[in-house]
């Protein structure tokens, strides 16, 4: 395998990209992502930043990958649900949500508190949510608030536990599983009629 810094042979584009995408995230994580320049991201690859900008536009472009990596991963965790009622369904990707994020809270930081995510692939993310909401409603299920807008609440709410629970690992929290039960219950019975 090719040094870092090394000139790529032909087909092997894709992994100087994705040693661009972990050192970005290392120094966003590490110094923030306005301290962490083009130039010191192509120093940790091992390449020139002119040579950086043949993979992204700039560094919002970088940023935007992570998200689009981090909300990839969580799709397929949603797509993974296959449960009796779509209100069971609901519950499940919110499960599948909380658990994605305490298992990856470098990458749930960067994307969901640092970044930008109305530009990537989070808008399907969100939109795999709405859709979970109006199969409630063809369900003949009534929503207390237009699909839409019980999605953004249902996701803020989880959000909260999840940024919560990362931030401040220190607290002492009560049981951890019943927080989260009763997070997914308060955001579902909230927004299900």
């Amino acid at each position: 395998m090719p040094a870092a810094g090394s000139r790529k042979r032909r087909g092997e584009r894709h992994t100087r990209r994705d040693e661009i995408l972990a050192a970005a995230k290392q120094l966003f994580l590490r110094e923030g992502y306005e301290a962490t320049t083009i130039r010191k991201i192509a120093d940790r690859v091992g390449v020139s930043a002119p040579a950086l900008y043949l993979y992204f536009a700039d560094k919002e472009a970088i940023l935007l990958a992570l998200c689009d990596q981090t909300f990839g991963f969580l799709i397929e965790e949603m797509g993974r649900i296959d449960r009796e009622g779509p209100v069971d369904s609901l519950r499940a990707c919110g499960r599948a949500y909380i658990r994605f994020g305490l298992e990856h809270p470098s990458e749930y930081w960067l994307t969901f508190i640092s970044g930008d995510t109305a530009k990537s692939t989070g808008a399907a993310a969100f939109a795999r949510l709405v859709e979970q909401l109006k199969a409630i409603e063809a369900a003949g299920i009534r929503l207390r608030y237009p699909a839409d807008t019980a999605a953004e609440l249902f996701w803020m709410g989880l959000h909260g536990l999840v940024s919560a629970l990362i931030n401040n690992r220190e607290f002492p929290w009560t049981k951890r599983e019943q927080l989260i039960d009763g997070m997914i219950d308060l955001a579902t019975n909230g927004i299900v009629a």
